[in-house]
């Protein structure tokens, strides 16, 4: 197999393996569209949480920072607060949510570029990231060795695949959300799990990375 080929494998296999989780999550993410919350918010935020991790693991290209899978656990505290938001400001975003709504469908910019730069200023767009982070930072320590065997050529072979699969990822999640029973099972039970989901992620990945051990009381 050419190189082109092999880093080309390697790109496909690195982004699938790392990334087979976020289906679930992209899944919980598009049966919540409504309004307020768009496809686009899903897309955008996708893309600048995993933008993040990018550059958050571009110093394994360059030989230099290593982070202790310890402190990338911490990155589970982002989608718990969220959840804990949720909870919290349930019924006063339902209100919001239903008492808005008809102005926000009017004052919804027709512009297809200033809607787009004003997506990418929109909360719903950073809470998306926000997980999305959380949920990728253990790939940062898949990431840096990666990026660490490779040329600069070789390094943007790989970011192209990773980028194009992240399209990819996001298509596959609404297809699915958009089947019947899926559909119909995520839009009965979704917005009431979705908060449990984001603690229960962010509880794991902190667990999963050893962050617990980092309290005084759980290094015995």
């Amino acid at each position: 197999m050419s190189k082109l080929g092999t880093v080309f494998s390697e790109g496909i296999i690195a982004f699938i393996a790392t990334n087979i989780d976020d289906i679930i999550i992209l899944l919980i993410f598009f049966s919540q569209v409504n309004v307020n919350f768009r496809r686009r918010h899903i897309l955008l935020g996708q893309y600048l949480g995993f933008a993040a991790i990018i550059i958050a693991s571009l110093p394994g290209f360059f030989g230099g920072l290593v982070i202790d899978r310890k402190w990338i656990g911490l990155l589970g505290l982002l989608p718990i607060a969220i959840g804990l938001q949720q909870l919290v400001f349930r019924k006063e975003e339902t209100i919001t949510v239903q008492t808005v709504s008809s102005d926000f469908r009017q004052s919804t910019p027709t512009n297809p570029v200033l809607s787009f730069i004003l997506s990418i200023l929109q909360p719903q767009t950073y809470k998306v990231a926000a997980v999305t982070i959380a949920n990728g930072g253990d790939n940062i320590s898949i990431y840096i060795p990666l990026f660490a065997g490779h040329d600069l050529a070789s390094l943007g072979v790989i970011l192209s695949i990773f980028f194009i699969m992240v399209g990819v990822w996001c298509a596959i999640a609404y297809f699915l959300s958009r089947q019947p029973t899926i559909a119909d099972v995520l839009s009965r039970y979704g917005q009431a799990v979705v908060p449990f989901v984001l603690i229960g992620l962010g509880l794991f990945i902190m667990y999963e990375r050893g962050t617990f051990t980092l309290l005084p009381w759980m290094r015995n």
